[in-house]
């Protein structure tokens, strides 16, 4: 007697990427503002650009992070700068910092493989603090952990020190974490 066996593919685990249940309601947002600036401008895909952009523009908390106000009004700067031209050698191009694993092209929308990595990592991050949803600091301080991404370049084009916010980010979530 001969069996048949089908083989069904494995899935992944759900990524918060296409699973904002992980994300607090502010930052299901931001990812949504990313996705929508990104097609606006014709970029084959949502980069850690667009992340950056629609969180500095959302999260107040975020934007405290920075050395005041010339630099965060340097910051938004460039950011609008990118949405009006000076992305324009990104675009039609795929973010991948090589920092981490690279995923399948999808098609118009999708998430870069450094933007997927960043909302990964703010998930795994708030995790590990006890959270059940990843916030605005917990993205910022994934987007500057890739120090070869495009949002991290972009920051430092306006002059931001990444380490530094990286510093500030932390230790606002290590206050939280002590205070919850």
């Amino acid at each position: 007697m001969h069996h048949r066996t089908t083989w069904t593919p494995v899935q992944p685990p759900p990524s918060p990427t296409a699973d904002t249940t992980r994300l607090t309601a502010e930052l299901a947002v931001v990812a949504s503002g990313a996705r929508r600036r990104a097609v606006r401008d014709g970029d084959r895909q949502t980069d850690t650009a667009h992340l950056l952009h629609s969180l500095v523009e959302s999260d107040p908390e975020v934007r405290e992070m920075f050395d005041g106000g010339p630099q965060l009004a340097r910051v938004l700067g460039y950011l609008v700068q990118r949405s009006i031209g000076y992305g324009l050698r990104w675009q039609g191009t795929r973010e991948d910092s090589g920092a981490f694993p690279t995923l399948p092209e999808p098609g118009a929308g999708a998430w870069s493989p450094s933007a997927a990595a960043a909302l990964d990592r703010a998930v795994r991050g708030a995790a590990l603090r006890g959270e059940p949803r990843a916030g605005g600091l917990d993205l910022l301080a994934a987007l500057v952990a890739d120090p070869r991404c495009r949002a991290v370049e972009v920051l430092e084009r306006a002059g931001a020190d990444a380490a530094r916010v990286a510093l500030r980010a932390a230790g606002r979530l290590a206050e939280a974490g002590r205070a919850g």
